[in-house]
């Protein structure tokens, strides 16, 4: 909403303490996590690194795969490397979980944490890429 909208709202009559007041956006809600910090972890998150896909965040929350600061910057580095290498499609391995990531878009598509490894085929990447530990 602009200002002129909410000015438009304002009755100058009104005494200050009854006139309507603009309301917050409220989270999106349904979604795998959607309490509130949740939300507070996925835009830290976010802040500094890649961008995290609706799929790829509620995947996280479902497996348990968290990021430590540590682990957020070598996402970050290593989306940097592939970049100047020209990849695309990517998948990150840490030895806890991996992750697909689109590269130009920066942005995690999906995570699959270590038990679900062991029996999964990746397909469309064309880049791989471990992670530190």
């Amino acid at each position: 909403m602009n200002v002129r909208q909410l000015a438009g709202r304002i009755d100058p009559g009104q005494p200050a303490s009854l006139r309507e007041r603009p309301q917050a956006e409220a989270p999106p809600r349904g979604a795998a996590g959607s309490d509130f910090t949740s939300y507070l972890e996925r835009a830290r998150l976010e802040a500094a690194g890649p961008t995290i896909s609706n799929h790829a965040w509620q995947r996280m929350q479902q497996r348990g795969i968290s990021m430590t600061e540590a682990q957020q910057r070598s996402l970050n580095e290593a989306l940097q490397h592939l970049e100047s290498k020209g990849a695309r499609d990517a998948l990150l391995m840490r030895s806890d979980a991996a992750f697909v990531v689109n590269v130009p878009n920066r942005t995690v598509v999906t995570a699959i944490d270590r038990h679900e490894l062991q029996h999964r085929v990746f397909t469309q990447i064309d880049s791989a890429m471990l992670l530190d530990p």
